[in-house]
């Protein structure tokens, strides 16, 4: 029997009424979202997250009850965000049993319409490496900090004890050299009072 083409989209999952990604992954124990749109006029109607690589056949994990509460279900959510006409299933703690093909559904009397999206999980092993990796660098950086300080220390104690009192008494020196280049008569006054004294006794002494 023949239909027409508007009639076959309310019918086959994946119209355009509703949409979302192709696939999507995450890391097994970690969590991935996934976020699906529909057309204004849905907002009301029950939307679902169901597994199974057959439309007909798949299993309901989690649904919403028409409203924007968050319904949850094991290891997985969904919340529905009726005045951004999009609903968000986030799954948790991920395994690897859990890579499968899924579906975005809203329940419709007519035609339930769905969407597929493959979801793939990154082996624990990946995890780990990419984790592993980056406490490896932070205690690389850690320790370099680390082995700096011991001579940023010891240079701030010769710096005090050494260098600061050696610098006063080559300025004092060179201070002291600069006064006494500024008075030359100052080196001589005491010889000449000297001389003179000795004269002077020479001359009152009797013969």
């Amino acid at each position: 029997m023949w239909l027409p083409s508007a009639l076959l989209l309310l019918i086959l999952p994946g119209c355009l009424s509703l949409r979302g990604p192709v696939s999507v992954w995450g890391r097994e124990w970690e969590s991935v979202s996934v976020q699906c749109h529909y057309d204004p006029g849905w907002e009301t109607h029950k939307k679902w997250w169901c597994r199974g690589a057959q439309w007909a056949s798949c299993r309901i994990l989690v649904q919403t009850q028409g409203s924007e509460r968050e319904e949850s279900g094991a290891r997985v959510s969904i919340m529905d965000d009726q005045r951004n006409h999009s609903f968000t299933v986030t799954m948790q703690e991920l395994r690897q049993d859990d890579a499968d093909t899924y579906w975005c559904g809203i329940e419709n009397p007519g035609a339930n319409l769905g969407t597929q999206i493959k979801v793939t999980v990154a082996p624990r092993e990946a995890a780990l490496t990419i984790v592993g990796s980056q406490v490896s660098r932070r205690t690389t950086t850690s320790r370099l900090a680390a082995s700096s300080r011991p001579h940023s220390r010891t240079h701030y104690v010769l710096l005090v004890f050494l260098k600061v009192p050696f610098l006063l008494g080559l300025v004092g020196a060179v201070l002291w050299l600069e006064e006494r280049q500024r008075d030359p008569a100052a080196q001589w006054e005491e010889p000449i009072y000297a001389n003179l004294s000795s004269e002077l006794l020479t001359k009152d002494a009797p013969v």
